[in-house]
């Protein structure tokens, strides 16, 4: 088998094999197909696509070619959740305890943050003492005795995803719907789910802008998911603004806590109970998502889900009495209001520039090494369809720094404001 014969193949628009692209992945990963080579298959596949089946036999040699992470040890469906990625989207930290709070296994394995904002593992290390490091088997004691632990990806996941995606970066080939699925899927199958809950966001702060490109790849991961022999669930949700109010690490873990309490924002709380119940049904703790979405309400009506969030983070070394005193969270130094500069309605607030404001003021990482501060961040006080008077406050900065002129700029610039009442947008566009 050649490689330049399945790039020819792809190229004509026919269809591969099984077998090819196990080969292909295979000599790929073990450095036996040269980068140029696959770059062109890389294109070949961005403008030809690929069948369901193609997908599917991707996504199953990349999980193949590195280390599956094996929870059957843990008792129960193993349900896992993964966002396409957003702005001040907290969703792992409340549903974790959440689902874990009405009998669900939560075995999550999150990463940390690149670009606008912290990751999972950066906004629970702004808990005291909180420990996202264990070993697999202590891992799977927790889950097994509290139904919820939360730690980094280890081992050798999908070294072929991790290649490819380097390759796709710099060829153009990132924006092709079957290579993100696959590369998608591929980490959270390896990562031993039993069924997976996708939220697909769309708008300004997602990586797919448009929704129907949301809806594609809804699609295409739900495909390969089920094709995979994984039961897969995914909302498409709006992120044309950020999700809640709060923006940066020790921020939005407050307001994760406030929202575990029945205090939330309520887009936050809709899109964490939309997830959460998805969940509770795919592990059959429920008959249907609207009972799972009940069992849940009670859980949080009746203190089980901040109980369990207090648990959580003892188990894993952090400091439980942030819960009840969220001021023991790291806190900036300044604060900032950002004011508005004129009357009207707020139409858009611009998310992915509330993302880079928050990661200018070192909330979020330009570098994978580079270290965050976990105290800073901003904290909208209006959102799209709100009115607005001139001097109204309408973001507040929470800065270590005293220069913050040309953050208070941008986050100015990101509300849209206009004389006419706003339509709003649907929080959650699909399910699929």
């Amino acid at each position: 088998m050649r490689m330049v014969d399945l790039i020819a193949k792809k190229r004509d628009g026919l269809i591969l094999t099984k077998d090819e692209i196990d080969f292909m992945i295979d000599q790929y990963t073990n450095d036996h197909i040269p980068d140029y080579q696959m770059a062109s298959m890389m294109m070949a596949i961005y403008f030809q696509g690929m069948t369901t089946e193609e997908r599917i036999y991707l996504t199953e040699a990349m999980v193949a070619s590195g280390d599956q992470i094996d929870l059957s040890a843990i008792e129960g469906i193993k349900v896992d959740k993964h966002s396409t990625g957003g702005v001040g989207d907290s969703t792992t930290l409340i549903i974790a305890p959440l689902v874990a709070a009405v009998g669900v296994p939560v075995a999550k394995m999150s990463g940390r943050g690149l670009g606008h904002t912290g990751g999972t593992l950066d906004k629970l290390e702004a808990i005291p003492g909180f420990n996202v490091e264990l070993a697999s088997s202590d891992f799977i004691k927790l889950v097994n005795k509290n139904k919820v632990a939360v730690i980094g990806q280890s081992g050798n996941l999908t070294p072929a995803d991790q290649k490819l995606y380097a390759l796709r970066d710099v060829t153009a080939t990132v924006n092709a719907i079957p290579l993100i699925a696959s590369s998608i899927m591929s980490k959270k199958i390896a990562s031993g789910a039993d069924a997976i809950v996708l939220d697909v966001k769309t708008g300004s702060g997602a990586f797919m802008k448009e929704l129907d490109d949301a809806k594609a790849l809804a699609e295409a991961m739900v495909e390969i998911g089920n094709g995979a022999g994984r039961e897969t669930m995914a909302i498409i949700s709006d992120m044309s603004q950020p999700l809640g109010f709060a923006v940066g690490n020790a921020l939005e873990v407050k307001e994760a806590i406030a929202t575990l309490k029945g205090e939330g924002p309520a887009d936050l709380t809709e899109l964490s109970l939309t997830l959460a119940s998805q969940m509770v049904f795919l592990a059959k703790k429920a008959g249907s998502i609207e009972q799972a979405r009940e069992k849940l309400l009670v859980a949080i009506k009746n203190g089980d889900a901040i109980a369990k969030l207090k648990q959580f983070i003892e188990a894993q070394g952090g400091d439980p009495t942030v819960v009840d005193q969220p001021d023991r969270l790291p806190q900036a130094n300044v604060q900032v209001a950002v004011k508005a500069s004129q009357t009207g309605y707020v139409s858009e607030i611009i998310a992915d520039q509330i993302g880079i404001a928050a990661s200018m003021l070192g909330a979020g990482r330009a570098t994978k090494d580079a270290e965050i501060d976990l105290a800073v961040g901003i904290v909208l006080a209006k959102k799209v369809g709100d009115f607005v008077e001139h001097g109204d406050t309408l973001a507040v900065i929470h800065s270590n720094d005293q220069q913050n002129g040309t953050i208070s700029e941008k986050i100015q610039a990101a509300f849209q404001i206009q004389i006419e009442e706003v339509k709003q947008k649907p929080l959650i566009y699909q399910m699929i």
